[in-house]
């Protein structure tokens, strides 16, 4: 049985039979599931006013759970980095409180890594992922190997057509290549939170690593338009491999001509000579592994399967 600390840092539960749902869903797996007095608050679209959501993260850290874990993304993260106390979630981490979450979150995780270099995780929330009717049964496993500390990797599949198009911008030795990276800093996250922090004190120097991105309700082109950002800057290839998990929610029209995802896709590896790799199950979808955000992995491939591997994370 592992403790659980629920706490919102971002956008207002308007859900609440989805959030107790997912409450029922940790407590049935048979875990002490602790609930942040502020966890069901609200002003204006956050879970409170950002005084308010500032103390639901300091108790998250003194609350000595296993995980610390949000219950909803949203928005509310960015606005709050300049006055999080830093050394307090270090000293948590280190204690060996995970915390847990995505989309929003990855604004915390950014400025965590920067300011503290220690290890958080992306993976499931309380609503998105647990309050829904059917919660998926391998996000379930993967949290659960994270709740019980036996995770120590993740893999997944690419499609035929995406490998094909993997191999056709790889050079020879890539194409070959078992090891695609080695010891290489994992971190990532939501593309739009992630660009929205580029010029920050809170976006971390990351040379070699291994860059993971998903995002949900925007148009390929606007994908695009990010990536490419990432791309002038020289972010994109200062990494090892770059890893695209779901882009989904939105709707293309008869102005785009054929221009899809795959169209984005192609023009990345057009530009870049790292391994670009498609289908990771992490985003907005029901099927979501649970990965270690700024820890040190190593990146496999055998034939259409890729392995993210890394030591076992105490905190």
């Amino acid at each position: 049985m592992s403790s659980i600390y629920i706490f919102s840092p971002s956008g207002a539960v308007r859900n609440r039979k989805a959030f107790q749902r997912g409450i029922s869903v940790l407590k049935d797996l048979g875990h002490d599931v602790q609930i942040d007095p502020s966890a069901l608050s609200a002003y204006e679209r956050f879970a409170g006013d950002d005084a308010t959501r500032l103390l639901a993260i300091e108790r998250a850290c003194e609350s000595g759970c296993d995980v610390a874990m949000i219950s909803r993304g949203g928005y509310g993260l960015t606005r709050l980095l300049p006055r999080l106390n830093y050394s307090k979630i270090k000293k948590s981490i280190l204690a060996g409180t995970k915390f847990l979450g995505f989309s929003d979150f990855t604004a915390f995780q950014m400025a965590v890594l920067s300011r503290t270099q220690q290890i958080t995780w992306s993976g499931p929330s309380v609503m998105d992922d647990l309050g829904v009717d059917q919660p998926d049964d391998i996000m379930l496993a993967c949290l659960d190997d994270l709740l019980a500390s036996q995770i120590e990797g993740a893999g997944w599949s690419m499609k035929k057509t995406a490998l094909n198009g993997f191999l056709d911008h790889c050079t020879p030795s890539q194409a070959k290549a078992s090891v695609l990276a080695k010891e290489a800093v994992l971190w990532g996250g939501n593309l739009s939170v992630l660009c929205a922090l580029m010029g920050t004190p809170y976006f971390p120097s990351i040379k070699g690593g291994v860059l993971f991105l998903e995002d949900t309700a925007e148009h390929p082109y606007r994908i695009e338009r990010m990536l490419s950002q990432l791309l002038m800057s020289g972010v994109l290839k200062d990494q090892k491999a770059v890893v695209l998990g779901q882009f989904n929610r939105y709707a293309l029209n008869a102005h785009d001509k054929g221009f899809n995802f795959n169209k984005v896709v192609s023009f990345l590896r057009s530009h870049l000579k790292v391994p670009i790799l498609t289908d990771l199950p992490f985003g907005h979808v029901p099927v979501k592994i649970c990965i270690p955000f700024g820890q040190k992995v190593t990146l496999t491939r055998e034939l259409n399967e890729f392995f993210l591997l890394w030591p076992h994370v105490h905190g």
